[in-house]
């Protein structure tokens, strides 16, 4: 998809995840894919929730700067395990060191949205939370999902649209869209507040 809203403004989504990129074709609305160059670096003392709405905003800031008359969806999560920011692991052992910590505990993921007007400079930013429990996990479970899903570039070695469904015991929370790292549900308010119609 790559045309305009129907105001002439373009829809940018600032991230270059399938994931992210899957859940915002949902909305039925055209968009363009234009990842945000940025180092996702966690401040020393930095709260996930500060976090996460920190850097959101900033891939959206950062692409929104290039791109006039655009709202750019700038995304960032974090999963938080026994007070400690867990990331994306991105390579085999850290996800396993991950899935071990995260064996039979309750997870909070934090994602950070934000959509930012280029034009007006208008900023709408929300974190959203959402919990996972964990099954007891087995070095063999966490292999097995390893090998076939590869989930280096997901917050917390969780890749709950996929394979990693069948790691959990239960999920708390209002959207669970926002676990997938893109609140459709936050992000639907957001467009049609800046004037975008969905339905």
């Amino acid at each position: 998809m790559h045309n305009f809203l129907p105001d002439g403004r373009r829809l940018i989504l600032a991230s270059k995840s399938p994931a992210r990129r899957k859940l915002l074709a949902r909305l039925s609305l055209p968009f363009y894919i234009k990842p945000a160059d940025i180092e996702e670096i966690v401040f020393p003392n930095e709260a996930a929730p500060a976090s996460v709405r920190r850097l959101a905003e900033l891939k959206a800031r950062t692409v929104a700067h290039k791109h006039p008359a655009a709202l750019v969806i700038g995304a960032d999560q974090v999963a938080v395990i026994d007070g400690e920011i867990i990331g994306k692991p991105g390579d085999h052992k850290r996800a396993t060191d991950q899935l071990r910590h995260a064996s039979g505990q309750k997870v909070t993921f934090y994602t950070g949205l934000c959509l930012f007007d280029s034009d007006s400079a208008k900023i709408q930013a929300v974190v959203e939370s959402f919990f996972v429990v964990f099954r007891t996990l087995t070095s063999s479970m966490i292999e097995s999902y390893l090998r076939r899903e590869q989930p280096y570039h997901c917050a917390g070695s969780l890749k709950s649209e996929g394979l990693g469904i069948a790691l959990l015991e239960r999920l708390e929370g209002d959207d669970p869209s926002s676990l997938i790292g893109l609140p459709l549900i936050n992000l639907s308010r957001m467009l049609e507040s800046a004037g975008v119609a969905i339905l």
